[in-house]
């Protein structure tokens, strides 16, 4: 096959055709379907069960799973990106997570309450796949298109993702809804199934085009293995020495524990708390519920970046970091489904919101420097380990008081102090 050449729009839809094939897994696995089928293995009624020799709470169980896999994720990105940058191999790392992801989902379809270890071992892995495989993907992006192609093909494989994810997803529904009981079961392992396939088989378009890397065939030595680290080390004493950037990066690191956190555990929340009146109900209306937040949250940000463009980056994250404390706050109070719909609307307005303008904040206080992608390194590995504790602490407090309502609000003080943290960042242009 004949290489193609950085910027064409060939090489630039192969690579944007991986949003299409991936974002079915975090929108059909993380987000509706595998919550709804956890919580009918384990419901509210007998949430609990025993996993290596200990007594958890289910939906305190996925935290702790889910903070270890992001616990995974940031220990090996700079680890294995340092390798991959050197060797000049990088395809070969996000084939590697892309198929562990997507194997892992297909594999989920033997996730049974007989099955238990390994349908949580598919669940870890899957996360990881998932997590792993972007981290190679996002790096490809300056070496397949140039500066003024990029934030339209960023763009366009966000569109192709949502449109993707939300065909999937509609399949799925219309089978699960087919169904009852242990056949509704059945049906929601087999979208397990169908979103595993669907990720393996239509990323095979970009591995196709996608070259293998920039540099040539190195051999890894044992000054290579920790390169990522290393640059990280550098970012991180550059920005120790930029007072605005450190004092965002930190009011960042507190506020984006909460969010991230809320976003991973929304739907375990409306299933477990929520007086819905029937499975079908539940099933229909918590799926409805995702995609109205992804509607929205397209809205949130177009809104978010016209705000900011009146009132500033800072001012526009307080607003922000003040309505989410007020929605964990109520969310301690709502049981019924519309109230849940309000809530979920309100979510998605400031969800799309604060996760653009957070990032685009961050890099207009970056330096003046050709080294980005370090940078933005720093940026997703502090996000992860937020993640990390923001769900351990979300599962510590749900597990020991037996309520996620408790955990919640418990957030409220995450955004409260975001909020404080934010307004020592020094007036600049942001």
């Amino acid at each position: 096959m004949r290489k193609l050449e950085k910027g064409s729009l060939k090489l630039r839809n192969a690579w944007a055709f991986y949003d299409w094939a991936n974002s079915v897994y975090s929108l059909v696995i993380s987000s509706a379907i595998f919550p709804l089928y956890f919580g009918f293995l384990f419901p509210k009624e007998n949430p609990y069960l025993d996993f290596l020799g200990y007594t958890f709470k289910s939906t305190a169980l996925i935290s702790f799973v889910t903070a270890f896999a992001f616990l995974t994720v940031a220990f090996l990105s700079p680890l294995l990106s340092g390798i991959a940058d050197f060797v000049g191999n990088k395809k070969r790392f996000m084939q590697f997570f892309c198929y562990l992801g997507a194997l892992s989902c297909i594999g989920m379809y033997w996730f049974t309450k007989e099955n238990i270890y390994f349908g949580i071992l598919c669940f870890y892995t899957g996360l990881v796949g998932f997590w792993g495989s972007l981290v190679f993907y996002n790096s490809y992006l300056p070496d397949i298109a140039y500066n003024e192609q990029q934030d339209k093909l960023s763009a366009k494989g966000y569109s192709l993702g949502y449109i993707g994810s939300v065909i999937l997803l509609l399949i799925c529904l219309f089978i699960v809804l087919q169904n009852e009981g242990e056949a509704a079961l059945a049906a929601m392992r087999l979208s397990f199934l169908l979103t595993g396939v669907w990720w393996l088989l239509f990323s095979q378009y970009t591995f196709y085009y996608l070259p293998i890397g920039n540099k040539g065939s190195n051999k890894v030595s044992h000054h290579v293995l920790f390169n990522g680290f290393k640059e990280l080390l550098k970012v991180q004493k550059q920005l120790l020495g930029r007072i605005v950037l450190k004092r965002y990066l930190i009011a960042f690191f507190v506020y984006s524990m909460a969010v991230q956190t809320v976003m991973l555990v929304a739907t375990y929340f409306g299933e477990q708390e929520i007086n819905w009146k029937s499975d079908s109900e539940k099933t229909t209306g918590l799926i409805i519920i995702i995609l109205v937040i992804q509607l929205v949250a397209v809205l949130g940000a177009i809104v978010t970046s016209y705000l900011s463009e009146k009132i500033g980056n800072i001012k526009s994250l307080l607003i922000i970091n003040g309505i989410w404390a007020i929605i964990c706050i109520c969310a301690y109070f709502i049981v019924e489904p519309v109230q849940f719909y309000i809530t979920a609307g309100f979510v998605g307005l400031v969800m799309g919101g604060i996760q653009s303008l957070s990032r685009s904040t961050y890099s207009k206080l970056l330096p003046d420097t050709q080294d980005t992608t370090s940078f933005f390194s720093f940026y997703d590995v502090a996000e992860k380990i937020g993640i990390v504790i923001g769900m351990l602490l979300y599962g510590f407090i749900d597990q020991l008081t037996g309520s996620m309502r408790n955990s919640i609000v418990f957030l409220t003080l995450f955004f409260i102090v975001g909020f404080f943290l934010l307004l020592r960042v020094p007036k600049e242009e942001n």
